[in-house]
């Protein structure tokens, strides 16, 4: 499975941005990680391969949309309200096994990431 991530850039605060994930191969359970400089990758979101069940970090939930285009094999994460706080790396994720989906070391599948930043 590749993950190719776009849709980052710089933004105001209070902005919005729609990220894109594009994977080649079949592709499962498929999420959102983001990575601030001195800190651990954080649990954003996560979507089932149905794209029937979601799941939010609790910093972000209200904020935040995931969701997936199966004939595309895209998934989507819709960010509005945006802070300075959460500019960072996004990571998009994918994985076949279960478990505690808020541990990145669970997620088998990773993008190159892609940078947003929120300015004040």
């Amino acid at each position: 499975v590749q993950l190719q991530a776009s849709g980052g850039g710089l933004v105001e605060a209070g902005g919005s941005l729609r990220l894109s994930c594009a994977a080649s191969g079949r592709t499962y359970t498929m999420g959102w990680f983001r990575q601030v400089p001195g800190k651990e990758r954080e649990f954003l979101a996560c979507i089932n391969p149905s794209g029937s069940a979601t799941l939010y970090g609790d910093s972000v939930k209200g904020r935040l949309t995931i969701s997936r285009d199966n004939a595309s094999n895209t998934v989507f994460l819709q960010m509005l309200s945006l802070k300075p706080e959460d500019t960072g790396i996004y990571y998009c994720v994918s994985r076949q096994v279960s478990g505690d989906y808020s541990d990145s070391r669970s997620w088998e599948y990773w993008g190159q990431g892609t940078q947003v930043t929120v300015s004040s």
